[in-house]
């Protein structure tokens, strides 16, 4: 387990309990060394018992059931050693969780994989991701991209890969467009998955594949690799 990363998740709310279960699955499941799933105290208990290889870290909930700003710099030490944050599914989508995750960015750097909720509060303000000093991964659905480019989902599905690249141009990650033959564009490549799997249209896989990319991210691979590795072995599964 010391050779194989350490996989920081920080995930779930209240009635968004199973997002950050199945990212943390994911990662385990994807041969991370260590998985630490850090959500409010109410739902540890939980994740412990449903995850029980899997370390947690109970924080203070606001009044919506998110983790609370409060919780900010207990959040930046607990990132400390970690090899990876995979952040958003399930996270919340109110103004202090916003506050919360855009401090995030300023406090730490280490790698990021960026998923759900958080790239929703991402589209107010993606271009300050660019200036992010570790290298990060996006991975959103068609409904994510497009609040985050500002265009039609019309637009953004008549040239899948010109609109995840510019994604990529905007915010200097490498980006997933998740979907039938999911695309993947970063570090100056291309990739096109050859998995085309109605089951992955279930609400959750998504959360799955997040936690997965971060144990590939964990394990050493760089993050074009571990984005299209991720995407396949997540499609083949």
């Amino acid at each position: 387990k010391g050779s194989f990363g350490h996989v920081m998740v920080l995930a779930g709310s209240r009635g968004k309990s199973g997002a950050g279960f199945l990212t943390g699955l994911g990662a385990l499941r994807g041969g991370a060394g260590l998985v630490t799933l850090a959500s409010t105290k109410t739902l540890q208990n939980v994740y412990a018992v449903m995850l029980p290889e899997a370390l947690t870290l109970g924080l203070e909930e606001n009044f919506y059931g998110e983790v609370s700003i409060k919780e900010l710099q207990k959040i930046v030490e607990a990132c400390s050693k970690k090899s990876v944050l995979v952040i958003g599914p399930g996270l919340g989508l109110s103004t202090e969780m916003k506050i919360l995750f855009f401090e995030l960015l300023k406090e730490i750097n280490l790698p990021l994989v960026i998923d759900a909720d958080a790239l929703t509060l991402l589209s107010e303000k993606p271009e300050v991701l660019k200036d992010y000093p570790g290298f990060k991964i996006l991975t959103p659905h068609p409904g994510e991209a497009i609040r985050i480019l500002k265009i039609s989902k019309e637009e953004l599905m008549e040239d899948r890969i010109f609109w995840t690249k510019r994604l990529s141009e905007l915010t200097g990650a490498v980006v997933i467009l998740k979907g039938a033959h999911s695309v993947i564009c970063g570090d100056g490549k291309e990739g096109i998955s050859s998995i085309d799997e109605p089951g992955l249209s279930q609400g959750g896989t998504g959360d799955v594949l997040a936690g997965l990319i971060g144990a590939l991210v964990a394990q050493g691979y760089d993050p074009f690799t571990s984005a299209c590795l991720g995407v396949f072995v997540h499609g083949k599964a």
